[in-house]
């Protein structure tokens, strides 16, 4: 029952606002997900990394955030940083490791979670409604080219900014992911995780997508042939999309029982759960479409490029 929404302006005009485009698709399909909402953006690059970190669940966020940007500043070079909410927000130098940046981070202090890394990427969630997200993290002022939102109805696992989507691929630098439905092997594809090593966050089935799509890229995969693996390799009923830094996707499972309206026009492309979405973010006469079963498109940004993936049956 959660609400996933997604957008491209295939301009690749930086000065798009991004967030308060998410934001009203989001507001639409807020009855989906009463339980928490977030989004995944991509600006413009400036070649340094940006790091968003969750300070826990409860204190001084702002006291905390100090601490932790002073702890980094022993780490490695922060151009700036600032507290937002349970956010610290850090401008850093690219290093070499993204794993070992992670737990050189998360080290610094207890309860301490990189949300996300990129240099283009920015992933902010708050439980509650995307008012409440509007309200900690202004997200309507953001710029951007391209992202993915969420609303969030729990069914199986906690409340909280962790639980909440979208989820980063853990590791891998501008790509992250949200996710409408159930993957039902996901006991046993964490189990296989787990036993490489793999640290899971949450109790929630959905974070395992962007550990998939890690795990598939490291191999030699690109993004489009691990999305496409997934077809496969996940089970349930299921509808996901992926962003990087120069793409936007989604992907249907075998029954595509989950729903998904995607406009395509020459201008932007834009998906959400629901047309009513589509429909009262953006102005005039559009057509729109709902993907078949197996299919995974791919948008590329900020060329006006489509590949289209139809998985055939096993």
């Amino acid at each position: 029952m959660c609400g996933i929404v997604g957008y491209l302006d295939k301009c690749g005009n930086p000065d798009t606002p991004l967030g308060d485009i998410l934001y009203r698709m989001l507001t639409t399909l807020s009855c989906r997900g009463p339980d928490s909402a977030g989004v995944a953006m991509f600006g413009n690059s400036q070649g340094d990394w940006i790091l968003r970190i969750k300070l826990g669940e409860h204190g001084d966020f702002s006291e905390k955030g100090c601490a932790v940007a002073e702890g980094l500043r022993k780490l490695l070079a922060v151009r700036e940083h600032r507290v937002e909410a349970e956010y610290l927000r850090a401008v850093v130098a690219p290093v070499s490791d993204v794993s070992d940046l992670i737990h050189k981070v998360e080290g610094l202090a207890q309860g301490l979670e990189l949300v996300s890394a990129g240099t283009r990427l920015e992933i902010a969630k708050q439980v509650g409604s995307p008012e409440n997200l509007e309200g900690s993290y202004h997200i309507r002022t953001f710029r951007g080219t391209h992202g993915i939102g969420h609303t969030r109805l729990s069914t199986e696992s906690r409340i909280d900014l962790s639980h909440s989507q979208p989820f980063w691929a853990r590791g891998l630098l501008d790509v992250a992911t949200v996710h409408n439905g159930h993957i039902t092997n996901y006991h046993k594809l964490r189990r296989q995780f787990e036993g490489r090593g793999v640290r899971f966050y949450t109790e929630n089935d959905s974070e395992i997508i962007g550990l998939y799509l890690h795990d598939r890229i490291s191999e030699g995969y690109s993004l489009e042939e691990a999305l496409r693996a997934s077809v496969d390799d996940f089970d349930g009923s299921f509808c996901y999309l992926a962003a990087s830094s120069e793409s936007l996707a989604f992907v249907k499972d075998s029954f595509a029982l989950k729903p998904l309206m995607v406009a395509d026009t020459s201008e932007f492309v834009a998906m959400a759960t629901e047309e009513i979405a589509l429909r009262a973010t953006f102005p005039g006469d559009f057509q729109t479409f709902e993907p078949g079963t197996r299919q995974v498109y791919v948008w590329a940004a900020p060329q006006q490029v489509m590949e289209t993936l139809d998985v055939p049956n096993s």
